[in-house]
């Protein structure tokens, strides 16, 4: 549905007025679809557009899409495990929890975690006989996708052969990707292509979107026809009509007049957008000191809750109505938030939405000044995370740190300006619970906090106790909140966390491993890869002047997080 409603303080609306007049009569509409850099920074926007016009690529390629993936059904998998991170398996992962199981489909379970708990909770749901495997990577030479393929198709040739396992693995990699010749050595049966000029988290409307989509089931070429209906409405050279540039005006002023806490809503049915959208969103602006933060997953609240620096987005499935989430819109905008209204016939919409906000993301990076399609932060982390785990194969260790403070089974860590800034606040000789606090007491008005775990996402209880605390900061210091599960956000909102303004005070959350996996063929295992992603984590944090602290849960990690949740939520 092209249809969207926005509810505007009057002193948002008259900038996002003269913005729309400046688009409309600088022919701004025109020059985005001629790929024009000077849009942006100059740079080289212009070899990062070619998600503009892929669907229509694509469209005519359909039916060869669904013989190429007839076998899937044919075959009777029961389970399909999709290896991939950040772009290459968020958007599959809207999909599969939009649209929800076909009959005669496998269940797709994503996969995009080296927690070693989590890798054996989707293990301990599979028969390898039943089940089919895709490795999703564009650049064919991230760390966590190659080696959830080397550990799942080792034990898949332990447990069929390798020509069988071989025969249940398929690839979405860019062309003459390391992936690709992995791929063809280890022969698997398809290798589809991306598009190199597509970045990852514009990538959903290609094949690492619909070669997925079509194994799960869904109607590929429905979805591309549906979808075609928003791409034709932002071709339009009047801003005004034009639903995707309209919305992204709307993005970029509101974040240039400090509402850069952008509050996903959504009804039950679409709430999954959100995360496709935080890494949208977050890893496309968030650069230079500027950006949009996205909120996902903070329970609606009153508008007394919120400070002055939110934009609220409510997305709507029709049919499925939420009166009290409706009402709690409503109260938002008759107070004064700005809220964005859009609504979904049905989970056929989705593909309007991907692209109206893909458009609506590069014009708000327009509008803030900088590259809407790079991610220098998120990069900084991983050489960070290589360096320690290529001293780990030399020496089969990780560098040993500190702590903090330690007591009750919760020891913190953090680097020395951090900590001198924390001892100084709560005094030199200040244990766990005074340390938190004076962590905390850190945020202050138009700042957010952000928890940074890594633990097993897939495990109810952690989730419970990581909510009720950002709830509980949220409700004692008018804050907005986020919280992110490592290293899945590390290629998400990492970007905006390290390069986007100074504005968030982070909570990093680690564990030991009760049970840990073997990498095959490497020193390292599973939990040695998160430790060292999480350590490269904080020390780009670090590096970038943030506030942060990191807490260590031991390995009783239910009892940490409630131990955690109880110190952070006493005074709220």
């Amino acid at each position: 549905m092209l249809e969207q409603a926005f509810s505007l303080p009057s002193a948002l609306q008259q900038a996002v007025d003269t913005a729309t007049a400046d688009w409309t009569s600088d022919g701004k509409v025109a020059r985005l679809w001629a790929k024009d850099a000077t849009l942006w920074s100059g740079r080289d926007e212009a070899e990062w557009l070619d998600w503009l016009t892929i669907t229509r690529e694509l469209r005519p390629h359909c039916d060869e899409l669904a013989q190429r993936l007839a076998f899937v059904r044919e075959s009777g998998f029961r389970h399909a495990v999709l290896l991939g991170m950040g772009g290459s398996s968020l958007g599959p992962e809207v999909l599969r929890l939009t649209f929800g199981l076909h009959e005669g489909w496998p269940d797709w379970l994503i996969l995009d975690s080296t927690d070693p708990q989590q890798v054996a909770a989707v293990e301990a749901q599979i028969d390898y006989a039943s089940t089919l495997f895709l490795v999703s990577s564009k650049s064919g030479s991230t760390l966590e996708p190659n080696i959830l393929k080397d550990y799942f198709f080792t034990h898949a040739s332990e447990a069929l052969g390798q020509t069988q396992a071989a025969a249940q693995f398929m690839a979405v990699t860019d062309p003459g990707s390391q992936l690709e010749a992995v791929a063809k050595a280890d022969g698997f049966r398809e290798i589809f292509h991306g598009k190199p000029r597509i970045g990852g988290r514009y990538s959903v409307l290609s094949n690492f979107g619909l070669v997925p989509a079509q194994a799960m089931g869904i109607d590929v070429a429905a979805l591309l026809d549906r979808t075609e209906t928003m791409v034709a409405a932002c071709e339009q050279a009047d801003a005004a009509a034009n639903p995707g540039v309209a919305l992204g005006l709307v993005l970029g002023q509101a974040a240039l007049q400090g509402r850069d806490k952008l509050t996903v809503l959504a009804s039950p049915g679409v709430a999954s957008v959100g995360a496709w959208l935080e890494q949208l969103v977050a890893e496309s602006t968030g650069k230079e000191g500027k950006g949009i933060i996205p909120v996902d997953g903070e329970a609606v609240a009153p508008p007394t809750a919120y400070g002055d620096d939110r934009l609220f987005a409510y997305l709507q499935l029709a049919g499925e109505d939420d009166a009290s989430q409706a009402a709690a819109v409503d109260a938002l905008a008759a107070a004064g938030h700005p809220v964005v209204r859009i609504t979904l016939q049905d989970a056929y919409d989705l593909g309007q939405e991907f692209f109206r906000w893909e458009i609506a993301t590069a014009v708000a990076g327009s509008v803030l000044g900088i590259n809407p399609f790079d991610q220098p932060d998120v990069e900084a982390s991983k050489i960070e995370t290589r360096k320690l785990t290529e001293a780990f194969e030399q020496s089969g260790e990780l560098p040993s740190q500190p702590p903090l403070a330690s007591g009750d089974g919760l020891t913190l860590y953090c680097d020395p300006a951090n900590a001198e800034a924390l001892r100084a606040a709560a005094g030199a000789e200040a244990g766990v619970a005074a340390l938190l606090r004076a962590h905390l007491a850190r945020l202050h008005a138009g700042d957010y906090f952000a928890l940074l775990a890594y633990v097993n996402r897939l495990e109810p209880a952690y989730g419970e106790h990581l909510q009720a605390i950002r709830h509980a900061v949220r409700a004692r210091f008018g804050v907005a909140t986020c919280l992110g599960y490592g290293p899945r956000f590390l290629h998400s909102t990492g970007q905006a966390y390290k390069g986007g303004p100074n504005s968030g005070v982070f909570l990093q959350v680690t564990c030991d491993d009760a049970r840990d996996l073997p990498v095959p063929g490497r020193k390292y295992s599973f939990g040695i890869v998160k430790a060292a992603q999480a350590a490269g984590d904080f020390q780009v944090l670090a590096d970038r002047g943030r506030r942060a602290l990191r807490v260590h849960l031991g390995a009783d990690v239910a009892a940490g997080l409630q131990h955690l949740a109880a110190l952070l939520t006493e005074d709220a």
